[in-house]
């Protein structure tokens, strides 16, 4: 076996060794320089992220992620154990690029809507953010709990408490992730858009209602977003008053 590939090998079989029997990045303690070029976390994860926004999730392997780096894939290895460090440090510093407000506003729904919609737009910007499947494990890096510590402190003085306020901040997850995730992948051309229409126009009667509000060829998705989020904040308003 080539001797680096070997290397490589091994590092993926020793993540209980130093600490990388922890799975999540987030809680193992980074490590230092090695002594070789200046390889950094920060230099790591900009070319990750420039990887996969060019590239998309499929390119992005540690050979060639190291490749990019003009770096040893070694000494990638020395500073990110696994595929799964990368994506998780590539996804928090994509919500460390904005700033969250300085100041609450006086209605903690206004924050909501704020948080929600730059939220959709650092997405959109990363479309292979808002399709990573299912994490096995929660979204720990500071820049995202800066985020979740903003939603929920304003949901929590909206008058949320408990398992309302998770519940409420898992909807309100899912409908950003879920529409932007939808809107990142569903590409209907307008020739696939009419063909779709004509076919529920020719099962009116099995499906009238689809049939009749445009299901197929409905892609505004900016007011699909904006009227989605604002019956789950009604709804959220409903539930304090309750």
């Amino acid at each position: 076996m080539n001797p680096e590939v070997n290397v490589i090998a091994g590092k993926e079989r020793s993540r209980g060794q130093a600490g990388a029997g922890v799975g999540n990045v987030w809680l193992r303690t980074p490590r230092g320089n090695k002594g070789e070029p200046p390889l950094t976390r920060e230099r790591i994860v900009q070319a990750a992220v420039a990887l996969l926004d060019e590239e998309g999730m499929d390119r992005l392997t540690m050979r060639h992620l190291a490749e990019r780096l003009q770096a040893g894939a070694t000494t990638l290895y020395w500073h990110v154990a696994t595929k799964d460090d990368v994506i998780d440090l590539a996804v928090d510093a994509i919500f460390g690029e904005t700033s969250l407000p300085d100041q609450r506003a006086e209605n903690p729904r206004d924050d909501i809507v704020i948080l929600a919609n730059t939220w959709r737009q650092a997405m959109l910007r990363h479309p292979w953010a808002a399709t990573l499947p299912a994490r096995q494990r929660p979204l720990m890096g500071p820049n995202f709990l800066a985020w979740m510590e903003f939603l929920q402190s304003a949901l929590m003085r909206a008058g949320l408490t408990g398992k309302r306020l998770n519940a409420a901040t898992w909807a309100l997850y899912n409908h950003v992730m879920g529409a932007t995730a939808t809107q990142s992948s569903l590409q209907l051309s307008a020739e696939e858009a009419r063909l779709g229409q004509e076919y529920l126009a020719s099962r009116r009667e099995q499906y009238p209602t689809v049939a009749a509000n445009n299901y197929i060829s409905d892609v505004d998705w900016d007011t699909s977003f904006t009227v989605g989020l604002e019956l789950l904040l009604d709804g959220i308003e409903a539930q304090t008053r309750s």
